[in-house]
């Protein structure tokens, strides 16, 4: 934010499961502090619509990003990838682990979210093509981003369906949750785990045989691009309206999609090769 000559502070709520009325207070003491333009991850796609409607009446540029809002609550939504990317990607992740054969689970967070419930459509989707026609969605669970609740989601899951092969876990909570559950347990080696974790969370259970590749973006890049983002709406750099363009610093270029959707880019994939090149 120096880069920019800006300044920023940062609030939120006491726990990931507190609803957007609880969070809506403290976007409207922002409104009222007159702050320039504010960065909001949503839990819900329409719990803050009303506070954040009222902050860009009085002229403060909202961006969404990680997960979104309804379109017309914000000016802009920095998606950490394409949101087919991400979705479609994790089922070919997993396909390829368990020989595109056998049940698979999903273990989510909350069932508001808005990025969970938008990839996991996607994840649906490609399991039409007919070359997932021997694997098939048993269940979709739900963790809430807790990870005792995740731990015993995992549990359970496999206690339902003692034929499991595999679970996606597009929640970086969630699949180190899972992990922990399957590396202590006969399940190590037998069920697959994929999904969207931190290379500092997983290392240890891509060492130890327990996950063999996962995916993720840059959460810094994606903070970045979200706060760059709010600057270069606040001072009139760009609209929010489709096609439009802005340079991102070292970032390079970035061009406003349909419904004002900005993608970072393509996730990254981890695995016993590469892991140990990133550090977050």
């Amino acid at each position: 934010m120096k880069e920019l000559g800006s300044t920023y502070k940062e609030v939120g709520p006491s726990s990931a499961t507190d609803t957007g009325e609880a969070r809506s207070p403290k976007k409207n003491t922002l409104t009222q502090q007159q702050v320039d333009a504010m960065a909001v991850s949503a839990q819900d796609p329409g719990a803050l619509c009303t506070a954040l409607k009222q902050a860009m009446k009085n002229g403060i540029k909202v961006v969404t990003y990680d997960s979104d809002t309804t379109p017309g609550c914000r000016n802009a939504f920095i998606s950490q990838a394409s949101a087919e990317d991400l979705g479609r990607t994790e089922v070919q992740l997993l396909a390829e682990q368990i020989g595109y054969k056998g049940e698979i689970a999903i273990l989510s967070a909350a069932q508001t979210a808005t990025n969970q419930n938008t990839w996991i459509e996607f994840m649906k989707d490609e399991l039409k093509d007919p070359k997932y026609k021997d694997m098939k969605l048993v269940k979709v669970a739900y963790g809430n981003d807790d990870a005792q609740q995740s731990f015993q989601q995992t549990q359970g899951l496999l206690q339902e369906h003692p034929d499991l092969k595999g679970i996606i876990s597009p929640t970086t909570v969630g699949i180190k949750a899972a992990a922990q559950y399957l590396s202590g347990s006969k399940y190590k080696g037998k069920v697959r785990l994929t999904g969207l974790g931190t290379p500092n969370d997983m290392r240890k259970y891509v060492k130890n045989g327990t996950v063999e590749a996962f995916e993720l973006w840059d959460p810094a890049k994606l903070g970045e691009l979200a706060a760059r983002t709010a600057v270069a709406l606040a001072s009139g750099q760009i609209t929010g309206q489709e096609g439009e363009t802005f340079e991102a610093g070292a970032m390079g270029e970035y061009t406003i999609g349909k419904d004002g959707v900005i993608s970072l880019g393509k996730p990254t994939v981890f695995n016993a090769g590469n892991i140990d090149q990133f550090d977050f």
